[in-house]
């Protein structure tokens, strides 16, 4: 069990807008900014954000191509006892914490990132830190884009499945089989490259279905943004709509099945 010592080490996993600035919560700023390093998908998309709200921490890049020694080099900052003088932990009789923050482009780190993987090698080598208290995982919660468009759907999610980005090609027809035939809801992220594909074979496996079978596809794009956009109907009728309206295959896609 974990004591109630304070940490020695920090590791905050902050969510950050997906795509409005003004979605950062006061603690994800406060968290930023006293940080003594910021990882980062890709520095200067962090740069924005933290130009907004006149964040300086330094930053580091860390992501999906991110190799091995990188990871340990991470691992190894983590351990070491270099930190900034300006991180004080309260309650440490004048020692100090260090403390490393994680960040992706958009939305909640781990969630269809690399920052799970991250999290994974730091519980790995820290077990006994962690166990002792003296090393602190930490979520800052705020934005992500599955569950944003779930909320403003208006199909049953109580109970439903997310499946993060979709295998380019094998396996991909047998989860869109799944879909058709699963009285879940499930929500998947999606690129502009295979949206009509997709639909494409949803539509295909809907008609193939024993009996036939009918299902509700609801389109997120541009979420938080000036142009947010939700798209609802059958993907036969969503397939259509992007054909007569190619402009608007931009960006990336959070797509939900239901029925």
């Amino acid at each position: 069990m974990q004591t109630t010592s304070a940490a020695k080490t920090l590791f905050s996993v902050v969510a950050t807008p997906i795509g409005n600035l003004e979605d950062m919560s006061l603690r994800a700023i406060r968290v930023l900014t006293s940080a003594d390093l910021v990882l980062c998908e890709d520095t200067r998309v962090t740069r924005n954000l933290f130009q907004k709200y006149a964040i300086t921490t330094p930053t580091m890049s860390y992501h999906a191509r991110s190799t091995v020694s990188k990871v340990e080099t991470i691992l190894d900052m983590l351990a070491s006892h270099t930190v900034s003088d300006d991180s004080v932990a309260v309650g440490q009789a004048g020692g100090k914490t260090k403390k490393i923050a994680l960040v992706s482009d958009a939305g909640t780190p781990g969630i269809s990132d690399p920052g799970a993987l991250l999290v994974a090698k730091i519980r790995e080598r820290f077990v006994a830190e962690i166990t002792s208290g003296e090393f602190k995982i930490e979520a800052i919660p705020g934005p992500s884009a599955f569950v944003a468009a779930l909320s403003i759907a208006g199909v049953p999610c109580a109970d439903f499945i997310f499946l993060g980005f979709l295998p380019h090609k094998k396996g991909r027809e047998t989860l869109f089989k799944e879909m058709v035939a699963s009285d879940r809801t499930t929500v998947f992220y999606e690129s502009p490259h295979r949206i009509l594909k997709t639909l494409e074979s949803l539509e295909t496996h809907c008609a193939g279905y024993s009996g036939g079978r009918q299902k509700t596809v609801v389109i997120g794009r541009e979420l938080t943004k000036v142009f947010e956009e939700i798209i609802r109907g059958t993907p036969a009728e969503l397939a259509l709509f992007f054909k007569n309206n190619p402009d608007k295959v931009r960006g990336e896609f959070v797509v939900i099945v239901a029925s």
